[in-house]
């Protein structure tokens, strides 16, 4: 295959892989539905390499969502629907079009201006695509992580005061949506349980949109530390000839706890 600069490589590779007759058989079965799973998790690698601020893992972790892109850009061109050109086109226009105050005349006083804009934008294009749905919650999709869907929403509703004034009201709603799970709870009624899960996570996730805070940067941060002393557990038992398993929970906390010593000196 001759070589080609850049994205153009790119293209050429993935038709390559993509060729019924000398492509690679895996990729030539793929579809949409099968891909989109891998392209939700290299979007969380990305993620993941932001977050331990590794630039040469996000650089590859980029190109592999890149590959996602043009995964999805080469199936639809085998159907004659659109390109990778037009994929980058359609964005390019966008931009340009919900960003009037660079690209055009418009000013804005403030970003909290500029973001109603964005949104009014958003909305109009919705409109021209013929969509019925004039909520303020209209374009919010059910794709997103859950967590990242609850902000969206928060923020939508905000728009026309429902929400809290600060975040210690969203306390005391935080405890009442316990008290609702212990109810649930003392019924055994699990689909109640599973619902009062969800109302105290939709709480906390307000708590932290309050606080200005990422409920997914947040929590993957916490993943991070109980993987640590997780690990940090069980090199202590290793070293000391036990088996975490046969230990009764007085004994499991000590181990914790000095485990959690020696991760917070690391950390």
């Amino acid at each position: 295959m001759t070589e080609a600069p850049g994205i153009e490589r790119l293209l050429a590779i993935m038709a390559r892989l993509r060729d019924p007759d000398d492509g690679c058989p895996w990729d030539v079965q793929q579809t949409f539905r099968s891909i989109a799973p891998y392209t939700i998790e290299e979007a969380h690698e990305v993620a993941d390499a932001v977050e331990r601020a590794d630039l040469d893992d996000l650089r590859d972790e980029l190109g592999d969502l890149l590959f996602q892109v043009v995964f999805h850009a080469r199936m639809a061109e085998e159907q004659g629907a659109f390109a990778f050109e037009d994929v980058v086109d359609s964005i390019a226009d966008k931009l340009v079009r919900r960003h009037p105050h660079v690209f055009g005349d418009a000013t804005f006083e403030s970003a909290e201006a500029q973001t109603a804009n964005w949104e009014d934008i958003k909305a109009a294009e919705r409109a021209a695509r013929g969509e019925a749905d004039d909520s303020v919650l209209a374009g919010v999709s059910r794709g997103l992580p859950a967590l990242r869907r609850s902000i969206k929403l928060q923020k939508r509703a905000a728009r026309f005061g429902f929400d809290w004034p600060g975040p210690e009201p969203v306390f005391d709603k935080i405890r009442e949506e316990a008290d609702e799970l212990k109810a649930a709870m003392a019924c055994r009624d699990e689909d109640n349980i599973e619902e009062e899960v969800g109302d105290l996570l939709f709480a906390v996730t307000n708590l932290a949109r309050k606080l200005g805070v990422d409920p997914g940067a947040a929590l993957r941060r916490s993943n991070h530390k109980f993987e640590l002393r997780v690990r940090g557990m069980e090199a202590l038992a290793r070293a000391r000839g036990l088996d975490l398993s046969t230990l009764d929970p007085d004994e499991l906390e000590a181990v914790y706890r000095e485990a959690r010593r020696g991760a917070e000196r690391e950390e």
